[in-house]
């Protein structure tokens, strides 16, 4: 892992995502995931990033 925030990659943040899940961190897992979602071209990988880490603050279950 990078100390420069602008070299981290689409997978540093999916697995700082994962970390925080496993850690039970789900806003910060949300946060990392929606950066992964944002830097990817693809328009259907980013929905199903945002899929697997919807915003725990509005999904009320």
């Amino acid at each position: 892992m990078t100390h420069d925030p602008a070299a981290l990659t689409v997978a540093d943040y999916l697995g700082g995502a994962r970390d925080m899940a496993s850690a039970g961190r789900p806003f910060l897992a949300h946060l990392l995931a929606e950066e992964a979602a944002r830097r990817v071209d693809d328009p259907a990988t980013a929905r199903g990033i945002r899929a697997q880490y919807t915003d725990p603050t509005t999904d009320r279950g």
